[in-house]
C-alpha cells in the first residue's frame, strides 16, 4: 500500500517548488510597475486597443510605433497578427481621454456606431488632415450639432447606407478627438487604412470597478467555502485546510500567468476571474470527497491513529478523484488545441487549475489535516503529563 502520509514532506517541497517562483514574479508587478509580473489588459488598467490593416501591407510594428511617439504614446505596444492586422495598445491617456480642444470630441464613445463592438471599418481613400463634417464620425460634438449619430454615409460607405438600416454595425475610423489625430498622421505617414475590427476604449473608473469586483469575488468565494466545510464537517482543520489547497491553486495559476506575462507578454483580462472561480470550485469539490471518506473512516477504525486513517481515505478515493479530473482535462485540452486564440488563455488557466487542484486535494489538504491533528495530540499530551486540563478533541 502506497504511504501517502508518509511522504507528505516530499510532497509539500514540490508545491513549494511550484508556487515560490510564481510568488516571486507576482510580487515583481508593483515592485516593477508592471513591467514584469502581472500584465493586465485593458480590461483591468483602463486604455485603447486598435486593431487596423493598411494597404500597404508591407508597413510593420516599428513603422507605427515610429508616429505613435511622435504623436506623444511613447508607451503604446505595437504587435502584427498572424493574419496581417497591426494590434496598438496604449494607456488610458491621452486616448482614454479627450484633449480640451475646441474641435476635438469631448469623448470616444461617439466615433463607435450605437450598439457596435466589433465590425470593419469605414475606408479612407486619402489622408484626411482635418475632422470633416460628413465624416462617419460626425456623431461627436464637435462634428454635428444635432446629438443624434448622422445618417449620411462615410467617405468610403454605399450612398444607401444609414445606421438605422445597415445590417452590420460598423466601427467608422476615427476622425476628431485624439485617437483622430492619430488616425490623420497614421494615414499620412503610411499610407490609407484598409481595415479595422476592433476599437475599445475602457476608462480608469471602469477598471478600477472591475478590480474590484474581482478581489471581492474571489474573497466571498474562499470565505463561504471556509465556513461551509467547517460547519458541513464541525471541525474547523478541513475547512483551514482546504482553504490554503485553494491558496496553493491560485498561487499556481496566477504565479504561471505572471511567468508569461514577463517573458512573453500574456495578459490577463476578465475572463481570467472567471477560470480562477470556476478552479477554486472544483478544487473544493475534489477536497471534499476525499474528507468525506476520511469523516466515513474515522467513524469505522475509531481508535486507528489519524495518520493511517487519512491515508487509506485518499487511496480509496485516488481512482474517482484521477478519473473526474483526467475527464475534464481531455475536454480542455481539445479546446486549447482547437478552441481558437479568443478563448487560449482562459482554457489554459483552466487546465493549469484543474490539474493543480487534483494535485493539492489529495496531496496538500489531506496531509495538512494529519500534521494538524498530530501537533493537537502532542500539544494535548503535553498538558497531560504537566497535570494541566486539555479541551476534548474534534468529532
Amino acid at each position: 500500500m502506497f504511504d501517502v502520509i508518509g511522504k507528505k514532506r516530499y510532497f509539500f517541497a514540490f508545491s513549494l517548488l511550484l508556487t515560490i517562483p510564481g510568488l516571486f514574479f507576482i510580487i515583481l508587478t508593483p515592485l516593477t510597475n508592471g513591467d514584469a509580473g502581472l500584465q493586465f489588459s485593458i480590461d483591468y488598467t483602463g486604455g485603447t486597443v486598435w486593431e487596423l490593416k493598411f494597404e500597404d501591407a508591407a508597413v510593420t510594428p516599428d513603422q507605427v510605433k515610429a508616429v505613435l511617439v511622435a504623436q506623444d504614446l511613447p508607451d503604446s505596444t505595437v504587435v502584427k497578427t498572424s493574419d496581417g492586422f497591426l494590434l496598438i495598445r496604449t494607456s488610458a491617456t491621452p486616448l482614454g481621454q479627450a484633449q480640451p480642444s475646441p474641435t476635438a470630441a469631448p469623448t470616444l464613445a461617439p466615433t463607435l456606431a450605437p450598439g457596435a463592438t466589433q465590425g470593419t471599418g469605414a475606408v479612407l481613400s486619402t489622408p484626411s488632415p482635418a475632422p470633416s463634417a460628413s465624416d462617419g464620425a460626425s456623431a461627436s460634438p464637435g462634428g454635428s450639432s444635432s446629438p443624434e449619430p448622422s445618417a449620411s454615409p462615410s467617405a468610403s460607405a454605399s450612398p444607401s447606407a444609414s445606421p438605422t438600416t445597415a445590417p452590420v454595425a460598423v466601427i467608422p475610423i476615427p476622425s476628431s478627438g485624439p485617437l483622430g489625430e492619430v488616425a490623420t498622421a497614421l494615414q499620412a505617414e503610411l499610407g490609407p487604412i484598409a481595415d479595422q475590427r476592433e476599437l475599445t476604449t475602457v476608462g480608469a473608473v471602469v477598471s478600477a470597478d472591475l478590480i474590484n469586483q474581482a478581489i471581492l469575488l474571489i474573497l466571498i468565494g474562499s470565505l463561504g467555502i471556509l465556513l461551509w466545510i467547517t460547519f458541513r464537517f464541525h471541525d474547523v482543520k478541513f475547512g483551514f485546510t482546504a482553504l490554503v489547497a485553494l491558496v496553493h491553486d491560485v498561487l499556481v495559476v496566477v504565479g504561471t500567468f505572471a511567468i508569461l506575462g514577463t517573458f512573453f507578454g500574456v495578459q490577463i483580462d476578465a475572463l481570467f476571474v472567471t477560470a480562477m472561480l470556476t478552479i477554486i470550485g472544483f478544487s473544493v469539490h475534489d477536497t471534499i470527497v476525499v474528507f468525506d471518506r476520511v469523516r466515513e473512516n474515522k467513524a469505522r477504525h475509531a481508535g486507528e491513529p489519524i495518520a493511517a486513517i487519512v491515508n487509506h481515505s485518499i487511496l480509496q478515493t485516488f481512482g474517482r478523484s484521477i478519473n473526474t479530473s483526467l475527464t475534464v482535462v481531455i475536454t480542455l485540452t481539445a479546446l486549447l488545441l482547437f478552441g481558437g486564440s479568443a478563448i487560449y488563455y482562459f482554457v489554459l488557466a483552466l487546465l493549469i487549475g484543474i490539474v493543480s487542484g487534483t494535485y493539492s486535494s489529495i496531496f496538500n489538504a489531506s496531509p495538512l489535516v494529519v500534521v494538524w491533528q498530530e501537533w493537537e495530540d502532542r500539544r494535548r499530551g503535553r498538558l497531560a503529563a504537566a497535570g494541566r486540563p486539555t479541551r476534548r478533541a474534534s468529532s
